[in-house]
């Protein structure tokens, strides 16, 4: 794992410079602003500094596939002067957002019984009953044998928020294996491999070429209506949008009256598409939009011809830039969701949103199926309010989660 500090005049530069530096994988762990002080700090701007982080093995492939002599055309002018590295208050202020899971190792120990056979550097001899997790930390690190017992805990706490043992060790195994991590940093790393694996979280951008087409996939039940209605109110309330709201779910009369609702309130158009040439004819009437959102009908994964009538929809429209949200409940059971994203995937690309969040608490799901598809993840709802339960994910919040903080 490489993870460097950069700093520039704005986090956009800064995030170029980190970009540039590491490679397009890489993720920002922290963003801060710095105020200059003394006495000459009226006559000083504000600097931003990001933390940011990659994997090795990311790094390495993205070293490989660099042709020589060619800057990004994605993150624009290269910076090329020479970064500071990591320090050791940049890793102090990734730690100061695990503070509230590092409680999991004194909860751990202390739940375990006092084991008098046990010999005299056992953790749960020495620490049975004492509440002060800097007495605990103090007795764990003091353990020179220990380390292993540590990653154990971590795979533990992960297996129970339900990510599966084949990704688990994926985060564990190099944390016990890796000699140059020391027992202190131990938690640390294994947060930071989490949110470095969950990956660089992508909104929903708007395009030159309008309008931009979103289409809302997925089974029955997962609350793409809804989904779609909240992003929609977002688009349209906060960011000024110029959007048209599509139905192709004519199977339910009810998914229909209620996007009638939410098209009243947001007093945007609602049209019904019942064909591709609907479809194709309905794009070109609102063409000045700047997005359309499209609602489409619940449908089996296991149903051919059902997933067939889709992609005719969707490949009806050309010329425009589409994108496609598979939206996935993660309450769902992991041997079914990898099944419907594999079987959407033989039909166009995707990213993943997440809904139901506040039905769960188990979140490995969200892991396991981004380290299983590879796919690039969105947004996350919880609850019924539109437009208020929605938002990004966030990786930070969920490396918590599933490594026992952050309730």
């Amino acid at each position: 794992m490489i993870i460097k500090k950069f700093k520039a005049k704005s986090e956009n530069e800064a995030i170029l410079m980190a970009k540039d530096e590491l490679g397009s994988d890489a993720i920002v762990m922290n963003i801060k602003t710095k105020k200059p002080r003394g006495i000459m700090r009226l006559f000083k701007k504000s600097e931003v500094e990001i933390t940011a982080a990659v994997d090795e093995s990311d790094k390495k492939d993205t070293v490989e596939k660099k042709e020589p002599e060619k800057k990004s055309f994605i993150f624009g002018e290269a910076f090329a002067s020479k970064k500071d590295e990591y320090s050791e208050d940049a890793q102090n202020a990734i730690e100061e957002k695990i503070n509230s899971i590092a409680k999991l190792l004194e909860q751990q120990i202390t739940a375990t019984p006092k084991d008098d056979s046990k010999s005299d550097d056992s953790i749960s001899s020495k620490y049975t009953s004492d509440d002060d997790s800097a007495k605990a930390e103090k007795v764990i690190h003091s353990d020179t044998n220990s380390k292993s017992r540590v990653v154990g805990l971590i795979k533990s706490q992960l297996l129970e928020n339900e990510v599966n043992e084949k990704n688990a060790d994926i985060i564990t195994d190099e944390l016990d294996n890796d000699e140059k991590i020391p027992l202190d940093n131990v938690l640390a790393n294994a947060y930071q491999k989490i949110v470095l694996k969950l990956g660089q979280i992508e909104p929903l951008k708007a395009t030159e070429n309008k309008p931009k087409l979103v289409f809302f996939v997925g089974n029955t039940g997962v609350g793409k209506t809804t989904t779609m209605a909240k992003l929609a109110s977002k688009l349209k309330l906060e960011q000024k949008q110029k959007i048209a709201l599509f139905s192709v779910d004519t199977y339910r009369i009810a998914a229909i009256d209620q996007l009638k609702t939410y098209a009243n309130i947001l007093n945007t158009p609602l049209e019904v598409v019942y064909t591709p040439e609907d479809m194709k004819n309905n794009v070109e009437k609102y063409k000045d939009c700047d997005f359309i959102l499209v609602d489409t009908a619940g449908r089996s994964h296991r149903n051919a011809e059902q997933k067939k009538d889709l992609s005719a929809i969707i490949d009806s429209v050309e010329g425009y830039e589409k994108e496609i949200y598979l939206v996935v409940s993660v309450t769902v059971k992991y041997s079914d969701l990898i099944s419907i994203a594999s079987s959407y995937d033989e039909l166009f690309d995707y990213k993943i949103i997440f809904t139901k969040l506040d039905e769960t608490k188990g979140l490995g799901n969200m892991l396991n199926l981004k380290l299983d598809t590879g796919k690039i993840l969105s947004y996350v709802t919880w609850g019924q309010n539109v437009p208020d339960d929605i938002g990004l994910l966030d990786p930070q919040i969920i490396a918590k989660k599933l490594l026992g903080g952050a309730d």
